[in-house]
């Protein structure tokens, strides 16, 4: 049977209790169905989780008391005024749609005039991005049954965030992809976290991003640590929130030492800020 609904400075190995107060009060991120934003769908009660699917991408589901409640990432291309829809199957075989409107948001726009040497690759740098992207794009696919221990976040590194998430850089008049992520100042070496309970699914180093770690926290809800300076965890390894996982560097193509800080979900980035402490 189908019927449509409708939605609307912590040390590496220490994190202080008033910090760990803070980021462990938000059940749940913050809803936000804008592009880059996460939407919240209520699934009503039963005795097992619905299994959700928006484009055929399954979607986190937690429970909030004696509810299932749905948690659907938003990709910063959707377009403002669309509507998407997702399937809610439950254990009977029933399924039920609902929409998601999503509204407008305007990020902030930077443009910049560079030598044109530092706006196109060459043809070798071109190939590995694209090598590199291609498996990136099937490590942000992961998605493990296993829900979240939480998903409340921990800042991964004290700091300035720098520079907001969805900013749109224009490199002599030319659009480049908008920021997927938080930068936040620090200065090199300085010990960075995890923001979350998880596993270490990816470490490498790549043209952009240089020396990278991404961290499983399940159900599609995924982490991601770049232009570290060292990495201190291995592929593989289950870390808990507020283990090491590298050091603050410039690895990569940036012009200073930060951390890039990304979250995604059902393999889209997020705004990291919806899972941190104001």
């Amino acid at each position: 049977m189908n019927r449509r609904g409708f939605l609307l400075s912590a040390a590496p190995t220490l994190i202080t209790a008033a910090w760990t107060a803070r980021a462990w009060a938000t059940a749940i991120p913050r809803a936000s169905a804008v592009p880059g934003g996460v939407a919240r769908i209520g699934l009503g009660a039963s005795e097992g989780p619905p299994q959700v699917r928006l484009g055929g991408a399954p979607v986190l589901v937690v429970r909030e008391g004696d509810q299932w409640i749905a948690l659907v990432g938003i990709a910063l291309a959707t377009k403002p005024g669309s509507k998407l829809r997702v399937e809610a199957q439950r254990a009977d075989g029933n399924s039920k749609w609902y929409e998601i409107r999503v509204a407008s948001k305007a990020y902030a726009a930077q443009h910049l005039k560079v030598p044109q040497g530092q706006v196109d690759l060459s043809t070798g740098d071109l190939g590995r991005y694209e090598r590199e992207r291609t498996h990136m794009s099937d490590i942000l696919k992961t998605f493990t049954d296993a829900p979240p221990t939480t998903l409340a976040m921990l800042q991964p590194v004290p700091g300035e965030r720098s520079s907001t998430f969805g900013l749109r850089r224009y490199f002599n008049g030319q659009a480049r992809s908008p920021h997927t992520g938080m930068d936040i100042a620090a200065p090199t070496g300085t010990p960075v976290i995890a923001a979350n309970a998880g596993r270490v699914i990816d470490t490498g180093d790549y043209f952009f991003s240089g020396q990278t770690v991404v961290l499983d926290h399940g159900q599609g809800l995924l982490s991601l640590y770049a232009h570290l300076s060292a990495i201190d965890t291995t592929l593989g390894e289950t870390v808990t929130a507020g283990a090491p996982v590298g050091k603050v560097g410039a690895t990569g193509r940036v012009t200073g030492p930060h951390l890039h800080f990304s979250v995604y979900l059902n393999a889209v980035p997020v705004d990291p800020a919806l899972f941190l402490p104001d």
